[in-house]
């Protein structure tokens, strides 16, 4: 093996799981099932998950007073005209049986007084179809459920490069306690989330750095729709508060709380039918709005009438104590934070990207089912069907020889992650414009720095995490540029209502010299 870095281990796999949320470890269970030998890889450790911090619930269909094309007709009306509506039917379609998968591995979801499965409403939804564990702990009920399963995890490792061949994906190079290691493997799944940490407040965890967007667009695949980064509308506000903020769930707004700004009026009046449970897009630009036109850095969210509210929310009711609120008598300060990437590295209802053995499922991948904003709790219900899908598609894989022959050393862009925050946040928040975005390219482009990925650093992991970060932003900034209109989740104030002209996504790969650049539209 040529080498560029000091290799210190190595394995064989038939397929490299990339993440330990719920799409890594469903497609790991799947693809075991199916008799391959998978190795699966997380940065953090077993609950430093997106998945973990789930508040809401699983979207699937109600047995009762529901419907495939209502569950299809709300989240399309929600994607705001771009999501794939074979897609959407197929996912859809899908979840009844990735839930009873789920529950026969052990999860167990919240019971109604009559015995069967409760279902909770929110935003954007027509019916009560959501369901939930632990009142508000659905995430951590799922992690709970497939960290049992027993399967091999190394914890505390880092993918810095996938490397391909002309037969597709030929293994990973990753970052262990052990030093960098190779693992050959004919397929690799990226299930690495999201990349919230690209904005000063988020509800992501710590390592939501755009790892798989970066290491999926170096080996060659597309991303799509990255420009649409949904602002949770109701994360608990603490003055000077940074990092990972706790959310408050809009199952909370479902149960009855409104929204009311600091002088006691409320916020969504007039402004949707749905007032305080409309999509997530609508209800962010109307508290940014109001915040904007009164001064204020927060609105209120008003719960008092809800009966039982510590017994229905009891991790929201903890993380409001531990800030001196209490939900049952004083009002919830609340602001928008960054909380999920609609878009992603394009991929088929199975997880396939255009990368032979290159596969992608969950928060980090962009089937067509989100469009321009995703509706609430559809998030776990795609990476629980994708996931299994995804598994199972690596079985196509085996038989493929797979040997990483040479570990290269690529030159790539590296930028501070405390500028890179704080222009994100300052210019391609909420609501954006031409000039904001075009100041973030250039305050990017004046403080990044060119060197080998693999090399000169002390700290290799959060080198990663700085080259996705900065690859990321660039690619999200070019995106947001490219969208001249106000559409889902992407707001711009210089062009405020949506064009019928760029009713489609605009996909973007790296070009030969490494830079992000549009490709073919995707109607």
């Amino acid at each position: 093996m040529t080498t560029r870095v000091s290799i210190g281990w190595e394995a064989e796999a038939d397929l490299v799981v990339i993440g330990g949320g719920v799409a890594g470890l469903t497609a790991a269970r799947t693809a075991s099932l199916r008799g391959l030998r998978v190795l699966t890889l997380s940065k953090g450790g077993p609950t430093d998950t997106s998945t973990q911090y789930a508040q809401g619930g699983i979207a699937v269909v109600a047995p009762h007073g529901d419907s495939v094309e209502s569950h299809m007709h709300d989240t399309v009306e929600a994607g705001a005209g771009l999501c794939d509506a074979d897609a959407v039917r197929s996912i859809v379609e899908g979840g009844r049986a990735a839930v009873t998968a789920l529950t026969d591995l052990g999860a167990v979801f919240d019971l109604g007084r009559d015995g069967q499965i409760s279902r909770t409403r929110e935003g954007g939804h027509s019916t009560r179809r959501i369901i939930h564990a632990g009142g508000d702990a659905t995430g951590a009920e799922v992690q709970r459920a497939l960290n049992e399963a027993g399967l091999p995890v190394l914890f505390g490792s880092a993918v810095a490069e996938i490397v391909t061949g002309p037969g597709g994906v030929q293994g990973v190079v990753a970052v262990s306690d052990q030093g960098f290691g190779v693992v050959h493997a004919p397929a690799v799944l990226l299930a690495t989330g999201g990349l919230g940490r690209l904005y000063a407040l988020s509800t992501n965890p710590p390592g939501a750095t755009a790892d798989g967007i970066a290491l999926g667009l170096w080996a060659g695949a597309s991303v799509a729709d990255l420009e649409f980064v949904q602002f949770h509308p109701t994360v608990l506000y603490t003055p000077g508060g940074t990092g990972r903020r706790p959310l408050i769930s809009e199952a909370v707004r479902g149960e009855g709380a409104t929204l009311v700004d600091t002088e006691g009026n409320a916020v969504t009046a007039g402004v949707h039918p749905r007032g305080d449970l409309a999509p997530r897009d609508v209800v962010s630009r109307a508290i940014a709005g109001r915040m904007r036109a009164l001064g204020a850095d927060h609105v209120y969210l008003d719960a008092r009438a809800i009966d039982s509210f510590p017994q229905r929310f009891p991790t929201i009711t903890a993380s409001c104590l531990a800030a001196g609120i209490d939900p049952r008598t004083d009002l919830i300060p609340v602001a928008p934070a960054a909380h999920y990437q609609c878009g992603g590295l394009v991929t088929d209802t199975h997880g396939r990207t255009g990368v032979p053995g290159l596969y992608a499922a969950g928060e980090v991948a962009r089937t067509g089912l989100h469009g321009a904003n995703r509706l609430a709790s559809n998030s776990l219900l795609e990476g629980l069907v994708v996931g299994e899908r995804a598994g199972a598609a690596a079985a196509e894989r085996l038989g493929e020889r797979a040997t990483v022959t040479e570990v290269g050393a690529r030159v790539t862009e590296y930028a501070d992650r405390d500028s890179v925050q704080q222009s994100m946040t300052t210019h391609a928040s909420v609501v954006r414009d031409g000039a904001g975005l075009d100041e973030a390219l250039k305050r990017l482009d004046d403080v990044v720095i060119r060197r080998e990925t693999l090399s000169g650093t002390a700290h290799p992991i959060a080198g990663i995490e700085d080259a996705a970060l900065t690859l990321a932003a660039r690619t999200l900034l070019l995106a947001a540029v490219a969208r001249t209109e106000s559409r889902g989740c992407h707001t711009r104030s210089d062009h405020p209502e949506p064009v019928r002209a760029l009713r489609y996504s605009l996909p973007m790969r790296l070009n030969s010299d490494g830079a992000p650049e549009h490709t073919t539209p995707t109607p």
